[in-house]
């Protein structure tokens, strides 16, 4: 190759590795880090004024949001005690929530008491190979 055609094919390949590594990946499958908790349940009467029982929920319903998307992206159910896990996450913000029954229902007379309202959290991924656990997400039933 002659000396012209070197210069310019090195600063193509330059170009091009540049664009590559520039590229910001969203959020989403693809990573290596992991989110994981637990969905504690409380049982109450049909008014929301006593708590019949209290138990870590099995086979409850946990949704995942990537970044600001108005849907959820995937979902998983809870372990026998509780426990869900998302993993293969990259860097980004994610939201965890599992819907729940409206205690509000007799406090506030414009709740619908059929209603379910989402209980969510709001992560932030920082780094790759991080595992984040979070607190309890507290739901009625």
């Amino acid at each position: 190759m002659k000396t012209k055609q070197k210069i310019s094919f090195m600063i193509r390949i330059a170009t091009l590795a540049v664009i590559m590594l520039s590229c910001a990946k969203e959020e989403g499958e693809g990573g290596n880090s992991s989110i994981t908790g637990k969905v504690f349940v409380k049982d109450y009467n049909s008014t929301f004024t006593y708590i019949h029982h209290q138990y870590y929920g099995q086979d409850e319903d946990v949704y995942i949001m990537y970044g600001n998307h108005n849907y959820f992206d995937d979902k998983t159910s809870t372990s026998y005690d509780g426990t869900f896990h998302f993993g293969n996450l990259r860097k980004g913000s994610y939201t965890i929530f599992v819907y729940s029954k409206d205690t509000t229902y007799y406090t506030n007379p414009s709740a619908n008491k059929s209603e379910l309202i989402a209980e969510k959290k709001v992560i932030e991924i920082t780094k790759n190979n991080q595992h984040i656990v979070l607190d309890d997400i507290i739901i009625a039933n």
